[in-house]
């Protein structure tokens, strides 16, 4: 039975009759957010000193119009100019946060059991890289090799600086629920 309930005066605080000293649904939700958005802007960071620095793959302002060309085409995002940056950084930035909310939600269950966030998270990478890049093959054909094992190795390598910040500030978050 979920209910909802005003909880310090002006916060929404959400009651999912979670047991004493679980988190809350809000509190899953705030974390999870907070995790994703540290984890998309690590994964940036990862992907200017690999990608651009180390491997040149593309320029550094080619990062945030990575996305929209992976979703929706090269031709998709030449066409819209400059708006490409706005629509990748925007795909990037709700992704980040869903798969941010996606593991908080988890976390609690896995806590229980005994489980370490960062390798959570390591297995977490590995998920998260493979369901996003099946959607996008299913998408359309503009992308790279999927199947290449540099591809997924470079693939996992980049989730896993994505998926480790977003776990550790999602258990920092939680874990004053103990």
């Amino acid at each position: 039975m979920n209910t909802h309930a005003l909880g310090r005066p002006g916060d929404l605080s959400w009651s999912d009759d979670a047991a004493p000293g679980e988190p809350t649904l809000a509190e899953k939700l705030r974390a999870g957010g907070l995790g994703g958005l540290v984890g998309a802007v690590v994964i940036w960071i990862y992907e200017a000193i690999v990608w651009v620095g180390a491997q040149h793959l593309m320029p550094l302002a080619g990062i945030p119009r990575n996305a929209t060309g992976l979703v929706f085409g090269k031709a998709v995002q030449e066409s819209l100019g400059g708006g490409a940056y706005v629509v990748g950084t925007g795909i990037h930035f709700v992704f980040a946060i869903a798969w941010g909310v996606g593991f908080a939600l988890m976390w609690p269950a896995l806590r229980r059991q005994g489980v370490e966030a960062t390798l959570a998270a390591l297995f977490y990478a590995v998920f998260a890289w493979i369901v996003m890049h099946v959607a996008i093959a299913l998408a359309g054909d503009n992308h790279p090799n999927y199947l290449d094992p540099v591809v997924i190795v470079g693939g996992f390598m980049s989730h896993i600086f994505f998926t480790v910040p977003l776990a550790l500030v999602v258990k920092s978050r939680l874990s004053g629920r103990r």
